[in-house]
């Protein structure tokens, strides 16, 4: 899943943060069945036929955090995402509209001015107003608070109010990417009486949070359960809860989830297992429903020193990887094979021409291993070990990390695989050190934000999330162009080049993308199956069948 970048300076902190900032969503996985499932994309669910008492969900795990600084992961978010609102809306299809700012001017290529929009309240009743923008979006910028969020706001040089109800924000050189951001939880807007009132308390069971969104948090029960009621003031008619309430309870166990969505005991879940994807279609509990996804499956390169700091070894395991079998063994084959680091899904007003050449004119490494093996003499380091790091998170890093080491030794490498717990396994992706020794992890990359470039920014030569310290002089210079370049037709021609550099370097080696997934009960409807809902409030759309 993706993540914006982690300063340096951040990487304890991060560390820290509950199971999985990188792979916590993929804990939702059992053990995968390898007989491909029928399936296919779906861009909304049948709307609701009224409203609704009450309904129940079942999240994989605890949020680590509710405050919008920390919500990092798919547990966080999906909470979050209908209880606190940012400046823009990402919506469903993945474009970008008004939210609590109700318009965005950009007067300068380093200037964003924000107008906020009237007439919103905070769940306690007290009015939105320019210095609650200010206070939650500076925030970012304390090294004391730490933010998860900390690389949307790096280039930030102030934010300030410059009118009764305008946040002005200047960078310190020309970037969209920042705006594009803002309907992520990078934008999120929440009181600045309620921040200063609870300090450290904010965004936990205890704290709570005081957000604008259609609903309020009414009981957060540690280790239990978070209980969400209708906000009855809320401004947007047509985002209206048709639920008086939500109830999301947390169920670590991927069998008892699926057994509480069969049963009925339990009306909805994001995230199914895909192992469970085939009982759940077969039940008469409901509706198992694909749709739009920003994350791919890739293998992250950590180490350019050993036998993959040499191109040839690269392409020659890309070429020794049966990725549809992957596919097939570690996600029933729901999805599809990739050769590049982004879905089209993102690519959000590219030109048409652009998004063909990114997807098309790449290298597809077809499966070779004759081929491959020759890569490998070639490059001589014939005989050489490559480690591979991976944790009892679900069985899609059991197969993946397999089929990975039988890759290498059948192309004449030998290979290692190292277990670790998922917590040590979080701190590859935040702790340089842990990544020591470690040629090869695997991660499920999501965007936050519809522009490809999120995805490319953070593989430039000393980005944090540049795992292995790959640098292309390159590729830096096309990503720094095309990030100076507002409108997003004429940056997609710039960030073809990006993604075709990165297709023929394999800083990371894409494997496949796979569809979000969502199951409905037989008692609601409404939500769109769509990875949006880590930022859109879904809840609001369910209602009664």
């Amino acid at each position: 899943m993706t993540r914006p970048t982690l300063p340096r300076a951040l990487a304890a902190t991060a560390a820290a943060a509950a199971i999985a900032l990188v792979v916590g969503g993929c804990a939702a996985s059992d053990t995968p069945d390898k007989t491909p499932v029928d399936w296919k994309l779906s861009d909304s669910t049948p709307a609701p036929a009224g409203d609704i008492d009450s309904f129940t969900w079942a999240s994989y795990a605890e949020p680590f955090s509710l405050d919008y600084a920390y919500a990092f992961d798919y547990a966080d978010n999906q909470i979050l995402a209908n209880v606190c609102e940012s400046l823009l809306r990402l919506n469903p299809d993945f474009t970008l509209s008004p939210g609590l700012a109700e318009s965005v001017a950009h007067p300068t290529p380093e200037t964003f001015v924000y107008t906020i929009r009237d007439g919103v309240t905070f769940h306690d009743g007290t009015p939105l107003t320019a210095a609650d923008v200010v206070a939650s979006m500076s925030r970012h910028l304390d090294p004391a608070v730490g933010s998860f969020w900390y690389s949307s706001y790096q280039n930030v040089v102030s934010i300030e109010q410059t009118g009764d109800r305008d946040v002005t924000v200047t960078l310190s050189v020309p970037g969209v990417q920042f705006n594009l951001a803002m309907g992520s939880s990078a934008g999120v807007i929440e009181s600045a009486a309620t921040l200063s009132a609870k300090g450290a308390d904010y965004g936990n069971s205890t704290g709570g949070v005081n957000c604008t969104g259609p609903y309020e948090l009414a009981d957060w029960k540690a280790g239990e359960s978070i209980t969400l009621k209708r906000y009855d003031g809320y401004w947007d008619p047509s985002l209206k809860a048709h639920a008086e309430q939500v109830k999301f309870v947390f169920m670590a166990d991927p069998t008892a989830r699926v057994n509480a969505l069969a049963s009925g005991d339990v009306d909805g879940s994001w995230l199914i297992p895909s192992s469970a994807v085939q009982q759940l279609q077969g039940s008469k509990a409901g509706d198992m429903y694909f749709g739009l996804t920003s994350a791919v499956g890739s293998l992250v390169v950590s180490n350019l020193q050993g036998p993959l700091g040499d191109l040839k070894v690269r392409q020659a395991l890309m070429m020794a990887l049966d990725r549809k079998g992957i596919l097939d063994a570690a996600g029933a084959g729901i999805g599809e094979v990739t050769n590049v680091l982004t879905t089209k899904s993102v690519w959000v007003g590219a030109d048409p021409a652009a998004v063909d050449s990114a997807f098309t004119d790449v290298e597809g490494y077809g499966y070779d291993l004759a081929a491959a093996k020759k890569l490998v003499e070639d490059a001589g380091v014939a005989g050489e070990e490559v480690t591979i790091m991976t944790a009892p998170i679900s069985g899609e890093f059991a197969v993946i990390s397999q089929a990975t080491a039988a890759a290498l030794e059948s192309i004449g490498l030998k290979a290692k695989i190292e277990s670790v717990t998922p917590g040590a396994y979080t701190a590859l992706f935040s702790d340089p050190s842990a990544r020591e020794g470690v040629d090869l992890f695997y991660t499920n990359w999501y965007l936050s934000s519809p522009d490809p470039l999120e995805m490319y920014a953070v593989l430039r030569t000393g980005e944090f999330s540049n795992y292995g310290g790959w640098s292309d002089p390159e590729f830096d210079e096309v990503v720094n162009t095309a990030m100076a370049i507002d409108d997003p037709a004429e940056r997609s021609a710039e960030t073809v080049k990006a993604q075709q550099i990165a297709n023929a370097q394999l800083p990371w080696l894409p494997l496949y993308s796979a569809p979000t997934t969502l199951f409905l009960g037989k008692r609601i409807t409404g939500a769109a199956p769509s990875i949006a809902y880590l930022y859109y409030p879904w809840a609001a759309t369910i209602g009664a069948r």
